[in-house]
């Protein structure tokens, strides 16, 4: 969780002068760069309630009264503020993740202002991978955050080049140890890494 703070600290260049509105429900581990990542640079956090969070309208409203700076929601939460009108006149700097972006909206956020692809399994700690959004460029997951690796392999873990469909892989210092009292779904999922010392993790994900 360290290492996620800190990369995420340094890929979105977040300062003490940052100001982030927290939507996402406490039970889902994204949540937890809301809450920490303003701590942890000397920022500002806003805990909206879940009614607020809930309403594109209300949140709207939020997000014009309090102004924050970094703003992290799923898809789905950007999608229904485009709905009712938000232009992002506050500046927010979009965090979009925990689910895959649609093209359509990737250039309605990129076209208010700085937005970030954000990609990750809860087995790595919350975002393995971000993409600054460009409106001349397609939606990919980017590049790895500090001290993680990402690799697309075939079914015997060999590297396959570009443009080849593989499963990715992820190691680094994000892995986590395994599947609480499953065995078996550790195994399976949690494998020796034949690249460096250190495991990798089978996201399922091609």
């Amino acid at each position: 969780l360290t290492n996620f703070l800190l990369a995420m600290a340094h890929t979105l260049e977040v300062t003490s002068d940052d100001r982030l509105l927290a939507v996402t429900t406490h039970s889902f581990d994204i949540a937890a760069l809301e809450l920490y990542l303003p701590l942890i640079t000397g920022g500002q956090v806003c805990v909206a309630d879940a009614a607020t969070a809930a309403d594109a309208t209300l949140l709207a409203e939020k997000v014009a009264d309090w102004r924050p700076t970094i703003m992290q929601a799923t898809p789905a939460t950007w999608a229904m503020l485009v709905r009712v009108g938000w232009q992002n006149t506050e500046g927010v700097k979009v965090l979009c993740g925990g689910e895959a972006l649609p093209d359509g909206l990737k250039d309605q956020l990129v076209a208010r202002g700085e937005a970030w692809n954000l990609y990750g399994p809860t087995e790595t700690t919350i975002w393995s991978a971000a993409k600054r959004l460009r409106r001349e460029e397609p939606v990919t997951i980017g590049s790895p955050i500090a001290n993680t690796q990402l690799y697309v392999l075939d079914r015997n873990l060999n590297p396959l080049p570009v443009g080849v469909t593989g499963e990715l892989h992820i190691a680094g210092d994000g892995v986590a140890l395994g599947y609480h009292r499953r065995p078996e779904l550790t195994a399976e999922r949690f494998l020796d890494n034949p690249f460096a010392p250190g495991r990798l993790y089978r996201t399922g994900d091609v």
